[in-house]
């Protein structure tokens, strides 16, 4: 974090995220979910929109009915910011059956084919529009294979098809399809920190009869928390503007955390650590740390309630 300016934060305005109470956290957190096999994604933001008692929820990264694993689900105004939190790369553990016996060094080599830019066209199952594009396959490894059952670990681009991988690679050998799939990260959300519904649902309920909140509070995390974007830290007297849908102006930067390029998404933060707004950068980072004066950036999507700062600029009248 680069620092521009000393900045004080009054206590008496805001609180930390840690310190949000269960009804505010139930109202601009995100819970990490691990869906089963069965349910579509969104029935899964449904069922946990349900237990915890939120009128508005939504998830990150749609997993297929038959498919496991890591699911994000916001919820309340955490919904508005969801896209932020770094879901570009994902990673999977799948199950692929190969249609003919096949050496495991020889379907691995296969499989390591693969790594680096490819091109797929998705599925007939899929609800986008089936034309071809580039997706990255980061890293593929193959773990260990049964029979003709080959269980491999692949890190892709967000949008990649492990479904249609698994076609192309077994067009090389004879023929192959997908038999299992789980989703075991999300960027940097790995499956250690989901829980499953009837551990969301047994919380909910341990709260309300004994009004021990301790195990939900685990499972609700503050959206600040998953944040993946640049973050700039602002006065207390620049909040309500931001709040209110106004330009970020140089004099009001306190901090720089991160680096970024004019037209980037980023973060505007309170001293405090709370979410205020997502903007796009007016300047890049580099310049804006010797800018006087000037706009920095402009609020896109406002996340912080109107009225949680005071008013930090002089009223007509």
């Amino acid at each position: 974090m680069r620092v521009l300016q000393e900045c004080e934060t009054d206590a008496s305005f805001g609180k930390p995220p840690s310190q949000r109470t269960l009804a505010e956290l139930l109202e601009s957190g995100i819970v990490i979910v691990d869906k089963p096999c069965g349910p579509s994604s969104h029935e899964v933001t449904a069922f946990v929109g349900k237990i915890l008692g939120t009128k508005k929820s939504g998830h990150a990264g749609t997993l297929d009915p038959n498919v496991s694993g890591v699911l994000p689900v916001a919820l309340g105004r955490a919904t508005r910011v969801l896209q932020y939190i770094g879901v570009e790369r994902k990673k999977y553990v799948c199950i692929i059956r190969f249609a003919k016996d096949i050496p495991f060094e020889k379907a691995s080599t296969v499989l390591q084919s693969f790594v680096g830019t490819i091109v797929q066209t998705p599925p007939k199952m899929s609800a986008v529009k089936k034309v071809a594009r580039q997706r990255s396959i980061y890293a593929l490894g193959a773990l260990e294979m049964k029979g003709r059952d080959l269980l491999f670990e692949v890190e892709c681009e967000s949008g990649t098809y492990i479904r249609t991988l698994c076609v192309d690679a077994g067009k090389k050998v004879g023929g192959a399809r997908m038999l299992e799939l789980r989703r075991i990260s999300v960027g940097g959300i790995a499956e250690g920190s989901a829980h499953t519904l009837q551990e969301i649902s047994d919380a909910a309920y341990f709260a309300k009869e004994t009004e021990d909140e301790t195990e939900v509070r685990a499972m609700v995390q503050p959206i600040e928390n998953l944040l993946a974007i640049p973050k700039i830290s602002i006065k207390d007297s620049a909040v309500e503007a931001i709040c209110a849908g106004a330009p970020l102006n140089a004099p009001g930067v306190c901090a720089i955390d991160g680096k970024f390029e004019q037209g980037a998404s980023v973060a505007i933060m309170t001293l405090k650590g709370e979410l205020g707004a997502i903007a796009k950068a007016a300047a890049a980072s580099a310049r804006i740390a010797g800018m006087q004066g000037g706009k920095v950036a402009s609020v896109e999507r406002v996340f912080m309630q109107r009225g949680t700062y005071p008013i930090g600029w002089k009223q007509r009248g």
